[in-house]
């Protein structure tokens, strides 16, 4: 796919078993690729990609990311899913995402800005105000695209792992025009 001039990009709200299927699988795509470009990024013992914590995560992610406070989107090019996001209820007016991933044959075609765009207008439709994420520090490439998309810095949340803090950063983004 890469090197083609302008692809078609579709982007869906999942409803069903196969569409969750195919955000499975481009989770476990991504846990793959984590695993081969970054074995020392965190230390093994409490590491929240670990292969079978994460397998546990995917088998609940439509509860996880339920409708309709929630929801999970994949990005095909020419029928074949390149790219997930998801998303869930943090606080009242406030939104999380996590599991965003684009696929290397996604790559290159703003399949990541399409699928933000897509869960921010599915978030204000929802009714939040803010959403906010946590990622992991050696994923510099993605926080840069998160800030040109007008995410800031922002103070890990109350209760989160003291342990994962050394690994991670957060961002928020107003919904608000």
């Amino acid at each position: 796919m890469r090197g083609s001039r302008k692809m078609a990009i579709s982007i869906k709200l999942l409803s069903d078993d196969l569409g969750y299927e195919e955000a499975r699988d481009l989770c476990r795509e991504w846990l793959k690729w984590h695993w081969e470009n970054y074995p020392s990024d965190w230390p093994v013992e409490g590491n929240p990609m670990e292969p079978e914590r994460f397998k546990k995560v995917l088998e609940d992610m439509p509860n996880l990311h339920a409708r309709p406070r929630g929801g999970i989107f994949v990005a095909s090019i020419a029928d074949q899913p390149v790219g997930c996001v998801m998303y869930s209820e943090q606080s009242a007016l406030v939104a999380e995402f996590n599991r965003m991933f684009v696929s290397e044959a996604g790559r290159g075609h703003g399949v990541g800005r399409r699928l933000l765009d897509a869960m921010f207008n599915q978030m204000i439709e929802d009714g939040y105000q803010m959403v906010m994420f946590t990622s992991a520090k050696f994923l510099t490439h993605a926080k840069a695209m998160y800030e040109n998309v007008g995410f800031t810095n922002r103070p890990h949340p109350e209760g989160f792992p003291d342990e994962w803090i050394p690994y991670t950063y957060c961002m928020e983004r107003s919904l608000r025009d």
